[in-house]
C-alpha cells in the first residue's frame, strides 16, 4: 500500500508538491479552501530555465508561453533614462503555470472548497480535519497554503506576517487602451521607474487565452509607496461599509476615494510616459507588502512549502521558483511511496528534518536580500540615492533582481540528493 501524503492548499506550490509525488508512487489528495478556480488569481511572472525543469519533474510536458523582453530600463524622476541592462528573458503569466500543473493532476484527488480547522498530531500519524467534518490520516502533511497558512498557524503560532510598512498598488490593463507611442516605445520593455516616490515597474503581460501577439497582450504595472504607518494601511483595507479587511482587501471592496487619490498622485508624480498606465487601468488591486521568516518548516511529519514558509518582497520576483525548488527537495528527502517499510514513520521524520536543514537557510536569505533591496522604500526615502550607505542604487537594482536563480545549494546541501553536509560560507544568488 502507497504512503499517503496530505497537500493543503491547492495553489502553484501545492500542485508542484502534489505531481511530484504522486510521480514518485505516493497516495496524494490536494485540500484548497477556494470553492471555485484559481486560474484567473496572479499576474505576471518572470520566467527562468530552472522553472521549465521544475514544471518537467511535476509533469508538465508543455513549453511556457511568455512574453520575450530584452532587458530592463531605468527612468528617473522626469522619465529620462538613467540606466540599461540587457538581459533576455520571458515573461510568462502565474496563471499558465497554475493551469498546467492542475491539468496533470488528477481531477478526483483535488478537494475545492475544503477549509482545514485543525490538525491532530501525536506519537502517530496525523490527522487532518476539515470544516465539513472530514478526517483524513496521512504519513505526510503539506502546508502549501500561502503566506497565511493555517497550517503554520497551528503548528508554529508564533510566526506572522510582519507587515514591511509600504503597499504595492497594482493595475492591469489591455494592451490596446495605451496610446501609440507608449506601445511603440515602451510596451515591449521591463521598465523601472524611480520617481522619487517609492519605485514602479511596468512589464507586458500574457493576453486573454495565453495570447503573447502585440495588441492582443496585456500591460500591468507595480507601484511600491511607503504610505505611513498601521493607520494608513488599515485605511486602505477599510471597504465602504466600515469592515476592515486582515492582510488584503478584495479589488471590488476598495474605496472609490482610494483609486481617484491614487490617480491623482500619478499625475503629480510620475514622469509623463508611466502616468498613463494609472490612469487607464482596468482593475486596481492592492497588495501590502509581508515578511515571514519561519525559524522551522519541519515538525514531526508536517511540513510548511512556499509561502507558508517564507515570504520574500516581490522586489526579488522568487515566488513560484521558491514554491517550486521547495517541493523538488520535499520530493526528494521523501523519496519513493512505494513499498512496505516498516520504519516508514522515522523515514518520514528524518527525511523532513533533512528539507529542513536544506531548505531554510536559503528561505531566511531570501527573506533579508528581498527587505535589503526595499529599504529605501520602507524608510520612506525619497528615491535610492537619498542614501548612498543602503547601497541600493537604479542601477544595482535593474540587476541584481535580473540575475537568474541557479539550483540553490546552501551549507553544502544539494537538493537533487537531499544529503546535507557540514556547513560552507558558500552563498545563494537571487532573482526576479
Amino acid at each position: 500500500m502507497p504512503m499517503k501524503a496530505v497537500v493543503i492548499g491547492g495553489s502553484v506550490g501545492g500542485l508542484f508538491v502534489a505531481n511530484m509525488l504522486l510521480r514518485q508512487g505516493w497516495d496524494v489528495e490536494v485540500f484548497e479552501r477556494a470553492a471555485s478556480g484559481l486560474s484567473g488569481r496572479g499576474a505576471g511572472i518572470a520566467g527562468h530555465t530552472e522553472l521549465t525543469t521544475l514544471l518537467r519533474q511535476a509533469g508538465v510536458n508543455e513549453e511556457p508561453v511568455g512574453i520575450d523582453v530584452d532587458g530592463r530600463v531605468a527612468y528617473g524622476m522626469s522619465g529620462q533614462i538613467i540606466d540599461r541592462f540587457e538581459h533576455p528573458q520571458y515573461l510568462t503569466s502565474w496563471g499558465f503555470v497554475y493551469r498546467q500543473l492542475h491539468a496533470v493532476f488528477p481531477v478526483e484527488r483535488y478537494h475545492s472548497g475544503q477549509e482545514l480547522v485543525d490538525l491532530q498530531t501525536g506519537p502517530g500519524k496525523p490527522v487532518a480535519l476539515f470544516a465539513d467534518g472530514r478526517r483524513v490520516q496521512a504519513d505526510l502533511v503539506i502546508g502549501a497554503d500561502g503566506f497565511r497558512s493555517k497550517v503554520r498557524a497551528l503548528v508554529a503560532p508564533q510566526i506572522e506576517p510582519r507587515y514591511g510598512g509600504y503597499v504595492a498598488f497594482r493595475g492591469v490593463m489591455a494592451e490596446a487602451v495605451l496610446s501609440s507611442k507608449f506601445r511603440a516605445e515602451t510596451v515591449g520593455l521591463y521598465s523601472f521607474v524611480f520617481p522619487g516616490d517609492g519605485q514602479l515597474i511596468g512589464y507586458p503581460l500574457l493576453g486573454p487565452d495565453d495570447s503573447r501577439e502585440p495588441g492582443q497582450r496585456r500591460y500591468s504595472y507595480l507601484w511600491y509607496r511607503n504610505i505611513g504607518g498601521v493607520d494608513s494601511l488599515n485605511d486602505l483595507l477599510t471597504d465602504a461599509s466600515g469592515a476592515t479587511h486582515e492582510y488584503s482587501i478584495p479589488p471590488p471592496l476598495i474605496r472609490p476615494e482610494h483609486i481617484e487619490r491614487l490617480k491623482t498622485h500619478a499625475l503629480t508624480t510620475l514622469p509623463s510616459p508611466f502616468t498613463e498606465i494609472v490612469l487607464r487601468a482596468e482593475q486596481h488591486m492592492i497588495q501590502p507588502i509581508y515578511d515571514v521568516e519561519s525559524t522551522r518548516i519541519a515538525f514531526g511529519r508536517i511540513a510548511l512549502i512556499g509561502d507558508a514558509a517564507f515570504v520574500a518582497r516581490p522586489h526579488v520576483g522568487i515566488g513560484v521558483l521558491k514554491a517550486a525548488q521547495d517541493a523538488q527537495a520535499l520530493a526528494a528527502c521523501v523519496g519513493s511511496g512505494t513499498g512496505h517499510d516498516p520504519r516508514a514513520a522515522d523515514r518520514v521524520v528524518g527525511a523532513l528534518e533533512r528539507f529542513d536543514a536544506l531548505r531554510v537557510p536559503p528561505g531566511r536569505q531570501a527573506v533579508r536580500f528581498a527587505q535589503h533591496l526595499g529599504a529605501f522604500i520602507e524608510q520612506g526615502l525619497q528615491g535610492p540615492w537619498s542614501d548612498p550607505a543602503l547601497g541600493v542604487s537604479p542601477e544595482y537594482l535593474i540587476r541584481v533582481s535580473a540575475r537568474p536563480m541557479e539550483q540553490l545549494t546552501v551549507n553544502g546541501a544539494s537538493v537533487k540528493s537531499c544529503q546535507v553536509n557540514q556547513p560552507t560560507n558558500q552563498e545563494t544568488s537571487h532573482a526576479n
